[in-house]
């Protein structure tokens, strides 16, 4: 077993999801970092911060760049983050007059945080995609099984008999809900990050709100005033991140036990080689896995929104570590669900 079970070779067939874990790539980190410096170096120009042949400039050796890596794990490794090696790799290849005006005004936690934000963006929208789809699945399965009867169950017992259209109810209904609250969530978390060394811009003087404003247009993100030690917003991200895969987790448990109890009918589950004739919902168990997992990251991001004073090295440090975990559990989560959904070819009656 590898360090994560995301990346394993085998089991991250069965618990990860490649699409999601894309966007926390080495590549697309630095795509979206050198996103950054292009989109900053021209907001300086625009406002008259630096020259507009230095933003030339900048901008070439942008689209020449060949990253060193061995110098950037050197710069993680002395410095924490890659952005001060990215930077030097960077001037360097820039003629003398034009190097100061690459990052200007700028600080390594602006370029970082900025640069999630433009990868989180797309990823959201491939999860409220699939939020969409699992709803289009569990209609489906409502017009197909939803006046079929099945034993309601309180507390683990037997009740009254009910719709299979109101369990399924149950399954739509929060991950309706989580479509709305994303939607609010994404105008308060997707926003740029720009502060400068203590969060002043001081370096920008009079123009430093209409370069940041600038630097937000032009990276299709909301402006906002920086929020380095501000992180509840992507603690808010989390808790949206553990009720999505809650909600499916409940999911997943329900067709467990309907699966025990044989009130539904499964295709292509696990033929137990001990219990031929068992049909076993091993996507179920992905699934109450994965829920189970983001609800206990939840309480460490929470930890993470703690930052003393202006910038925090350790609590920033704990979002990385969380983070990308939660996000992938919950695009493996969304992933089997709906392939757990199709498997569905009867329910009770």
């Amino acid at each position: 077993m590898t360090v994560s079970p995301f990346d394993h070779p085998l089991l991250s067939v069965y618990l990860g999801d490649d699409e999601t874990a894309q966007y926390f790539s080495l590549e697309a980190e630095l795509d979206a970092m050198l996103a950054f410096e292009r989109a900053l170096a021209e907001a300086g120009a625009t406002e008259d911060v630096i020259a507009r042949e230095a933003a030339d400039a900048i901008g070439i050796a942008l689209d020449a760049y060949a990253p060193d890596f061995p110098g950037l794990r050197d710069g993680v490794a002395r410095e924490g983050t890659s952005v001060p090696e990215l930077v030097r790799q960077l001037r360097a290849t820039l003629a003398e007059p034009y190097r100061e005006s690459l990052h200007f005004g700028a600080t390594s936690q602006d370029v970082v945080d900025t640069a999630l934000m433009l990868r989180l963006r797309p990823m959201l929208e491939m999860f409220d995609d699939r939020l969409s789809a699992l709803v289009d699945f569990f209609d489906a399965l409502d017009d197909r099984f939803g006046e079929n009867m099945l034993m309601g169950m309180t507390r683990m017992q037997a009740a009254i008999p009910i719709r299979v259209g109101d369990r399924i109810a149950s399954w739509r209904g929060p991950l309706e809900r989580h479509r709305e609250r994303l939607a609010e969530l994404s105008r308060r978390l997707l926003v740029v990050q720009f502060g400068g060394a203590a969060g002043t811009l001081d370096q920008l003087g009079d123009k430093a709100v209409a370069v940041r404003q600038s630097l937000a247009e032009l990276l299709a993100l909301a402006d906002a005033p920086q929020w380095h030690s501000q992180r509840d917003a992507l603690a808010e991200l989390a808790g949206w991140l553990s009720l999505v895969t809650g909600s499916l987790g409940k999911f997943g448990q329900d067709v467990a036990l309907m699966a025990q109890g044989g009130a539904i009918e499964l295709a292509g589950g696990r033929a137990s080689p001990e219990a031929p004739a068992r049909n076993e919902p091993v996507a179920a168990e992905a699934i109450v896995a994965l829920a189970r997992f983001n609800a206990a990251l939840l309480a460490a991001m929470h930890a993470a929104a703690v930052h003393e004073q202006e910038r925090s090295g350790a609590a920033w440090t704990l979002e990385w570590l969380i983070l990308p975990q939660m996000a992938t559990a919950t695009g493996a989560a969304l992933r089997i669900s709906a392939g757990l959904a199709d498997q569905i070819e009867g329910m009770a009656s």
